[in-house]
């Protein structure tokens, strides 16, 4: 096997090279696991922790570190850089479509990918156009378990993508997805699921080569999801899963997300000048809510409390940086990269008769760079800096029997960075340590009821410590890592709430976590193999924050949703057959997975603990010539577990469940 290559230094390296952790899900792994959506992959990473009650608020934790609750859109603590064009991880509902791999890197990532990359990132490569003729068609169904032990929901997928050339100088690519399945969730007024979610997603890109030593890339994306539910039920869920509302309720839910960006190099005799112009948009609408039974447990009254939020965004972008080739010795990279936002959050709550028309911009504006300075043969230093200048602005009218206007500005400019040292024990053993700053810029929250608690947050800080080694021998027949980590965060955000006035603002609190993790592969035979991995983080609120919606947090409680101990191991399986029933070239692959979650607290105040949960997946398939049938089963120990949880009132706890088990058939066509 080669050495696995990878950008996260927006430099293609050699991950045993890059100084500090990566995980790595290739195409294949992404193949096998049935190419989910990649919240889904991102959850299944250990270290990784992923909250959400619906596909359009994915709060992700890296080590423990992340927003304790997320006060906006903009909110995360890991960037989502999806081919080198960043957007809100709260996205994570994308399809993996056509990927080449996702890179998930841990720890602060400030030098190359700015704000809001205190935890880390999420590294989306999508496949190239191809010089010559390729493609594939794949559809599957599956059924999984909604209605009690008798009943079952459904799910298909469709997808395809073609590549190849236009000219000797021009190839092309297209790639399509459709999707839809019914929810897990029931409404017992109707028996039936609370929606239908739908998908259609599609991609298309140029790759030009305007010369010997310059290439220009051009993608366009889309991807829309609707009916899509964000679902809170009362626990404790039943079986089946059921809420009480209006049926119907989430069918114009939606959620749009468009992509155009082009990304040109032009490579000199030791170095690559880089420029990537991109345009982001996206529109969505969100109902979401507590149902009768919520309601009726909270306030003795079976009333629906629901909210529209309206909310869309347009992010215009520039990045100029010159590094050093692929491959070569010494790395290298300084860059310039400047962007505009502006975007809107409206609300509406029907049943109180409030409304909140709020509008943000930001632009923002960053000069960095970093090397890997070889000190001695086996010796490497690395240095990175940045340093960003940001102005926010926030325009609101809100009403609550009369109108209020409300407008502030926050200015702010910080200096990230990491500086490291790597050490080649042997050709094949490095060792590293490295120091590292994050920072997540203040921001003005999406959910403010009021004029008066509009104040922005403070910005929250991070200084992270980490040590590893990584082994790969050659031809990679082994390869493992391990880390072990500190992290201080300083000012991290909450929601605070006020019982009297209904009022939501802004608060902060420290939090600290370290830990450790180590993961492997080993291809045992030309037929097996075995990867894995084990973490364990330790994660505490290391200060007091008063007034928090939920309660009061104290200092020493764990950080929500961060569990202590998570790991996965994966069995492959490929083999030749004998040639049978005419089958050309026969060969049987399957993929046994193992992903484990130990118990975390569901919020700040550790009200209560969700529990840990033990996926089991399996996929079997034949190839033979072009053509792949295969079986697969995911969750096969039905496990139901919570996507997050919350305490409303004392004795009153509600979550977001995941489905249960899902069993169904495949098969794909290459080309």
């Amino acid at each position: 096997m080669e050495s696995i290559k990878v950008t996260a230094r927006r430099g293609e390296e050699q991950a045993k090279d890059v100084p500090f952790s990566i995980s790595v899900i290739d195409g294949d792994t992404l193949d096998a696991k049935g190419d989910p959506d990649l919240e889904t992959a991102v959850r299944d990473t250990t270290g990784v922790n992923v909250s959400s009650s619906g596909p359009y608020d994915a709060n992700v934790l890296i080590r423990g570190v992340g927003s304790l609750n997320q006060i906006s859109q903009e909110d995360g603590s890991v960037v989502l850089n999806v081919d080198g064009v960043a957007m809100s991880a709260r996205q994570l509902s994308l399809a993996t479509l056509d990927m080449e791999r996702v890179e998930v890197l841990k720890g602060p990532q400030g030098t190359q990918f700015g704000r809001n990359s205190e935890a880390g990132a999420i590294n989306v490569i999508s496949r190239k156009p191809t010089p010559y003729l390729e493609g594939y068609l794949r559809g599957r169904y599956g059924q999984f378990r909604q209605y009690g032990l008798q009943g079952q929901s459904q799910q298909y997928r469709l997808e395809g993508a073609l590549s190849g050339p236009i000219t000797e100088s021009l190839s092309a690519r297209f790639a399509l997805r459709q999707s839809q399945e019914d929810h897990w969730v029931e409404n017992v007024n109707d028996g039936e699921p609370i929606s239908e979610p739908r998908l259609l997603s599609y991609r298309g890109s140029l790759l030009w080569n305007a010369g010997e030593n310059t290439t220009a890339l051009l993608i366009a994306e889309r991807q829309r999801i609707r009916s899509g539910a964000a679902v809170q039920a009362l626990h404790p869920f039943g079986n089946p899963t059921e809420i009480d509302i209006t049926p119907g309720l989430f069918d114009d839910n939606r959620n749009t997300v468009e992509r155009y960006s082009a990304n040109i190099h032009h490579d000199f005799a030791t170095s690559r000048l880089t420029s990537i112009t991109a345009l982001l948009r996206t529109d969505a609408l969100l109902v979401t809510g507590f149902g009768r039974r919520i309601n009726e447990a909270l306030f003795g009254m079976p009333m629906e409390f629901m909210r529209e939020d309206d909310f869309g965004q347009r992010v215009v972008s520039e990045e100029l940086r010159w590094s050093s080739l692929p491959g070569a010795s010494n790395f290298w990279v300084i860059g310039l990269y400047t962007s505009r936002s502006k975007r809107d959050f409206d609300s509406v709550v029907e049943t109180t008769g409030t409304q909140q028309n709020r509008d943000f911009e930001t632009r923002s504006s960053a000069l960095y760079g970093e090397a890997t300075y070889p000190l001695t043969d086996t010796l490497d230093w690395t240095f990175g800096v940045r340093h960003t200048w940001d102005r926010k602005t926030y325009e609101a009218d809100y009403f609550n029997g009369a109108w209020q206007h409300d407008d502030r500005r926050l200015d702010d400019d910080y200096t990230t960075g990491r500086t490291g040292l790597s050490f080649a024990l042997t050709p094949t053993l490095n060792l590293y340590g490295t120091l590292a700053r994050g920072y997540k810029s203040g921001l003005f929250s999406d959910y403010t009821t009021q004029v008066e608690d509009s104040k922005p947050t403070e910005a929250a800080v991070v200084d992270n410590v980490e040590v590893g080694f990584k082994l790969e021998t050659s031809q990679r027949k082994y390869a493992l890592n391990g880390a072990a980590f500190l992290s201080r965060v300083k000012d991290d955000h909450l929601l605070g709430f006020d019982a009297a006035t209904q009022a939501i603002r802004a608060i902060n609190a420290d939090t600290r976590s370290w830990g450790a993790e180590l993961q492997g592969t080993a291809n045992l035979n030309r037929h097996l193999a075995l990867s894995g991995s084990v973490s364990y983080i330790n994660a505490q609120i290391t200060s007091d924050a008063i007034g928090v919606q939920g309660g009061d947090v104290r200092s020493g409680n764990r950080v929500p949703n961060a569990a202590r101990w998570s790991g996965d191991l994966a069995l492959s399986y490929q083999r030749n057959l004998p040639e049978m029933l005419g089958l050309e070239l026969p060969m049987l692959k399957a993929r046994l997975g193992y992903h484990h979650v130990g118990a975390r607290p569901a919020d700040p105040q550790n009200h209560f603990n969700l529990d840990h949960y033990d996926l089991v997946d399996i996929r079997v398939a034949l190839l033979t010539g072009s053509t792949e049938l295969y079986l697969y089963g995911n969750n096969l120990l039905d496990e139901r577990y919570d996507l997050s949880g919350y305490q409303l009132a004392p004795g009153v706890r509600t979550g977001a469940p995941h489905r249960g088990r899902a069993l169904g058939v495949g098969a794909s066509y290459y080309f």
